[in-house]
């Protein structure tokens, strides 16, 4: 692709206004090192331990790396704990993590970073732009974990505090022995004079070396000299998991703390016309029942059931919808916005209608259409909140501690220093603890309690009836072959937009139309010399947000099915055809279609027991190639081997990578067979795994994962792993059946093992 589309130009451009107002006015603001959260708000040091800077603190028990992105199960603490150790020169054995306080000093610097263009460009221009995208993201502070961005934002900046800290800690041993600091050396948490054999502990250098102001970008390591890093290391959160000790908000205690739930209104948006909550205020050990904001109730009691029994012995009559009272009527919705303008355009060039014009009947069309989705995420939504002396403490899992924050001070317009969010690891996350909604109203909740904390734990019905769905949509299909790779392409997708929703409910910026609507289709490295992508974006009042790989998780499948599609109607291989539609555009996406291929030992689509599909999608940096092997059986279509070759940059720990994609193929699988969040009466019909259900152990097939290493930028691992998983089943269940699958879940379609 040659230019970068309307829609894309049009970001670029408010982009660059942020960039250059960056450069112009505040570049020596960028430049400033951010305030150490660890301080005291007056910047002075804190008697209980010293910190060097915002990743690092000592006390009398070591060294304890902030590691201020959300744990979920992902891995990450441990990941961005290597960083620090490997420049620090920590033993790994005796390494501490904590998640760091909400601040937005842990802001994420590269979250801007797609806006530079299509993710397979890495020409110096491309490059240039990214790095300068940094800067409207320091000034915009947003602490989050999501998008697969937390392990390449923190791969520069953590390291560099590592090594920053070993040189103030060197510097204050050079005073201490009379010294130059030159000809001591680091190990272990210790600093080493090699002429005398003496040593000195981090922890008996760390006061004086906090008052030692060191290069906050010093040299780094070669990855020759790397210790940790490139390494499988033991997971540090693995053994409180394992005896019982790890703290997820749900095991929050304090004392004298009381229990909670919440009712909300099954009508999305819709307030209470009339109610009785008589018989749940006399239940036994209902402490007080109220209402929230006109759309649901809290009951607060002393234990945690018997909130729940009450809130479902409230009697209710809830308001009307502004949207279709039944999926039927919200897909025609769909269906109509394709009748308006479209309100992007992506990767436009060449002429698409010219082309068609002269197809006949080699013009291939189709139209697939996804359902809406629930995170599911194990843990549900609970948080433990506060309100006592002017202080407002909130334990909860939150994706976005900054975010929260702010969200309850416009609540009561309360000061930065007065809301105090503590992140416990979380269960599960997924995008659904990015948002705020839970915590919020578990604040509003405590302040009818008289100063005592409570737990504010929502039921699994209200957890996924009440949730911010990955959305819908419906995806239009034309395409021309030639004799080895399409030469025009047209698509037209018609979704809602997630960027448009948070910006309405938080601080995520909707810079114009929202590229994610065609994430995982636009921005793909095929050399298609007609090709046009536009999007539509509904609007409905029912709440959507960030999903596993978001827009992907959706394209993936409609994009790959239909290069599917393309292929067979010329009888090509689409190993063959993704290759020649590759060119010179991606040479890191040749490798991993061409490892995956030989890992599969592919010779085509069909195999002795059924079929084999293939499928190619490039997000968040990330080439990822996939070969699912299906093969049927009188108790239905068993998914028997997945073959995954992902090309992450930098490998920092390979088996926890593979675990995040062995994860991500899961989260896909489970959602291609079985996910579907409908509606009647305008209320969301699933409730909980009986009718919303996850991948049962019996049927995760073998996946055999490959970690590559040729692509010129670090990537993420969370997410790349599910876009390609959707499309490379249905296009197996095509070739083992010739039953082509167009709409999710499949199981509407064909049985499962």
């Amino acid at each position: 692709m040659s230019t970068l589309g309307k829609i894309t130009r049009r970001t670029f451009l408010v982009t660059s206004a942020a960039v250059a107002g960056g450069v112009v006015f505040g570049t020596y603001k960028y430049k400033q090192a951010v305030p150490n959260p660890l301080l005291n708000s007056d910047g002075s040091a804190n008697p209980e331990f010293a910190s060097l800077n915002p990743y690092i603190k000592i006390d009398q028990e070591g060294v304890t790396v902030i590691t201020p992105r959300a744990e979920m199960g992902q891995g990450i603490q441990s990941t961005l704990a290597m960083l620090v150790a490997e420049e620090l020169d920590l033993d790994w054995k005796r390494v501490k993590t904590e998640h760091g306080p909400a601040s937005n000093s842990y802001y994420v610097g590269i979250m801007l970073e797609a806006m530079a263009g299509h993710m397979y460009d890495h020409s110096t221009k491309a490059n240039i732009i990214r790095d300068l995208s940094h800067i409207p993201a320091k000034f915009l502070g947003l602490q989050i974990t999501g998008g697969s961005m937390s392990t390449a934002d923190a791969f520069v900046k953590m390291r560099s505090a590592g090594a920053s800290a070993r040189l103030a800690l060197t510097l204050a041993a050079a005073q201490q022995w009379g010294v130059k600091a030159t000809t001591l050396k680091t190990q272990d948490g210790h600093v080493i004079n090699p002429a005398s054999g003496e040593k000195l502990a981090y922890t008996a250098l760390a006061a004086k070396a906090a008052t030692i102001e060191a290069p906050a970008e010093p040299p780094l390591r070669d990855p020759s000299q790397w210790r940790y890093l490139g390494q499988s290391m033991p997971r540090l959160d693995i053994p409180a998991k394992v005896d019982g000790t790890a703290e997820f908000a749900i095991d929050v205690k304090q004392p004298d703390m009381l229990h909670a739930t919440v009712k909300m209104s099954p009508r999305f948006g819709a307030g209470i016309k009339s109610s009785d909550t008589t018989k749940a205020e006399t239940m036994k050990g209902v402490e007080k029942v109220i209402t929230l904001d006109n759309h649901g109730f809290a009951v607060i009691a002393d234990n945690t059931w018997r909130a729940f029994k009450a809130a479902d012995a409230i009697d209710v009559e809830w308001g009307e919808v502004s949207y279709p009272q039944d999926t039927a009527g919200i897909f025609k919705i769909y269906e109509e916005s394709f009748l308006a303008e479209p309100n992007g355009t992506y990767d436009e060039q060449g002429d698409v209608e010219l082309v068609f014009a002269d197809a006949g009947q080699n013009l291939v069309e189709a139209e697939y259409r996804v359902p809406y989705l629930a995170h599911s995420t194990m843990e549900p939504m609970t948080a433990v909140a506060q309100v006592k002396d002017g202080r407002v403490d909130i334990w909860t899992g939150s994706q976005a501690p900054t975010s929260l924050r702010d969200a309850i001070m416009a609540v009561d317009e309360l000061t930065e220093d007065s809301v105090h969010i503590h992140t416990t690891l979380l269960g599960g996350g997924f995008g659904r603890r990015s948002e705020t909604d839970f915590a919020v109203s578990a604040y509003k909740i405590a302040k009818q309690t008289n100063g005592k904390p409570v737990k504010v734990t929502w039921s699994r019905e209200e957890d996924m009836q009440h949730d911010f769905y990955r959305p819908a949509a419906i995806a239009r299909f034309k395409g021309v072959m030639g004799l080895k790779k399409p030469v025009a392409l047209d698509v037209q997708i018609a979704s809602p937009s997630i960027m448009l929703s948070m910006s309405k409910r938080s601080a995520f910026p909707a810079l114009g139309p929202d590229a994610l609507i065609a994430e995982g289709t636009a921005g793909q490295p095929d050399d298609i010399d007609n090709i046009r992508i536009r999007t539509y974006a509904p609007e409905l009042d029912i709440p959507i947000g960030f999903w596993r790989s978001v827009g992907a998780s959706y394209n993936g499948f409609v994009h790959e099915s239909f290069m599917d599609e393309l292929a067979v109607s010329q009888d090509l291989d689409p190993i063959a055809m993704r290759l020649e539609m590759f060119g010179d555009l991606a040479p890191t996406a040749n490798k991993v279609v061409e490892k995956v291929a030989e890992m599969a030992g592919w010779t085509g689509r069909k195999t002795d027991k059924g079929g084999r599909g293939f499928a190619y999608t490039l997000s968040f940096g990330a080439h990822t190639a996939q070969i699912i092997d299906v093969s049927m059986t009188d108790r239905g279509i068993s998914i028997d081997k997945v073959y995954c070759a992902i090309d992450v940059g930098t490998a920092l720990d390979p088996r926890n990578i593979e675990a995040q994609v062995q994860s991500a193929i899961i989260y896909g699988l489970t959602s291609a067979m079985s996910g579907e969040i409908t509606f009647e009466n305008g209320e969301v019909v699933q409730s909980n795994y009986h009718d919303y259900p996850a991948m049962r152990m019996h049927q995760v097939p073998e996946i055999e994962v490959a970690v590559m290493e040729n692509n010129p930028r670090i990537t993420g691992v969370g997410e790349p792993g599910t876009p390609p998983s959707v499309p490379a089943l249905a296009n197996a269940i095509f070739a083992a059946t010739g039953q082509r699958i167009r709409e999710l879940p499949m199981n509407k379609s064909v049985d499962f093992v």
